[in-house]
């Protein structure tokens, strides 16, 4: 197999669309034939639908622990934002390489498969796997399915990389991100009647105070000794969805919250909370003008936070890898807290910076990459002889 560039390796990952909504198989077919070419086995986790994947790949002996490096291949979408360029079609101007994805976080995968040749080059002592997973952006869906075969077909990892967008700073802790849905259900009926019915986004709006009332009590108590920038947990209303008419009472709606958790327990008891409120208010409310009157929420997905463990291997390492003395947290989630859930000591040290990511004519410099191989170089070395 030819030997690519990270540089070389970022330009053709980019060009796959793998925005959440789409399939991501082609991607998974090039990495798979990739690592092929250097006679790495892959093995392929599929989604129960067939149209996604994960991919995982192991180099050395894989009946030893060893060390992970994990990333995703989805990136967000693009609609409405106002791009230069074809995003999906990598391009260069100075030390900057634009494209959706190069800085979250194909920049970091790109650099996984650069390493490919060195860490064959001789035996390592303890193996290097690949995690490449699915449906990150839309809450980590993907990862459950590869911490599963990890703990089913391979004996305990010593560290997990999580190569997300952090200047190749080291972070050792995020909050949880946990996304759930609300739909109320009332009775649709003309609105010069609304006697004969009842107004689902009237009741939705009730709720909604209620969750805006949570999110200022959590503000106004800050967690002493919190290492967040925020340091509480915060509540959020995202999208609203109801109605069909102005002169028609809504006898549907529908809402989608968002809870980041400093710690574990907290998602858990905001939605007890909220759930109570919702049982012993609003239904009873509604119910008096309709009987079938209900209110459901459930969760589309609920990630751990990464909860820091200061001088865990994982942190050790990254920090000597990577040149830094410090550990930061950041306030978003990743796939990081579901291995450390898993048992795993886990840290998150990835080319880019957030700030880049995302965003219209999104970027990273080709710095960061040079940075992510030498912090992989050094994973190697230590693999090697460890």
């Amino acid at each position: 197999m030819t030997h690519l560039s990270e540089i070389e390796l970022l330009d053709r990952l980019v060009g796959f669309n793998t925005v959440s909504s789409r399939s991501n198989l082609d991607i998974v077919d090039f990495i798979k034939t990739y690592l092929a070419g250097f006679g790495v086995e892959s093995v392929i986790i599929p989604d129960a639908t067939g149209t996604k994947a994960n991919l995982f790949a192991t180099i050395g002996p894989a009946d030893r622990p060893g060390y992970v490096l994990s990333g995703h291949t989805d990136v967000v979408p693009v609609d409405g934002q106002n791009w230069s360029r074809d995003p999906f079609a990598m391009w260069r101007e100075n030390d900057r390489l634009y494209g959706r994805g190069t800085s979250d976080m194909k920049g970091f995968l790109a650099c996984m498969l650069a390493g490919v040749p060195a860490m064959l080059k001789e035996p390592l002592a303890a193996p290097i796997h690949f995690a490449f997973s699915y449906d990150e952006e839309v809450g980590c869906l993907g990862v459950y399915d590869i911490v599963e075969h990890m703990t089913k077909a391979l004996p305990p990892q010593l560290a997990v990389f999580v190569g997300e967008p952090t200047g190749m700073g080291v972070v050792g802790g995020h909050k949880g991100s946990t996304g759930l849905i609300t739909t109320v259900t009332g009775k649709a009926c003309h609105s010069s009647r609304p006697d004969l019915g009842v107004n689902a986004i009237f009741h939705a709006h009730d709720l909604i105070g209620e969750l805006h009332g949570y999110a200022a009590e959590l503000r106004a108590a800050p967690e002493a000794g919190s290492p967040f920038e925020l340091p509480y947990t915060t509540v959020s209303v995202g999208v609203i969805q109801g109605g069909t008419a102005r002169n028609a009472i809504p006898g549907d709606c529908a809402f989608q919250w968002d809870i980041r958790a400093t710690k574990a327990g907290v998602v858990e008891a905001l939605v007890e909370r909220f759930r109570a409120f919702s049982d012993e208010k609003v239904v009873p409310a509604m119910r008096q003008g309709f009987a079938d009157s209900t209110v459901a929420t459930s969760f589309a997905y609920d990630v751990p936070p990464l909860v820091p463990d200061a001088g865990s291997h994982a942190e050790t390492l990254a920090k000597r890898f990577a040149g830094r003395n410090e550990v930061t947290t950041v306030n978003y989630g990743s796939e990081a807290g579901i291995f450390q859930a898993a048992g795993m000591p886990t840290i998150v040290c990835g080319p880019g910076r957030d700030s880049e990511a995302h965003i219209t004519d999104e970027w990273i410099a080709v710095e960061q990459l040079e940075r992510c191989v030498g912090f992989i170089d050094k994973l190697i070395d230590h693999a090697r002889h460890a």
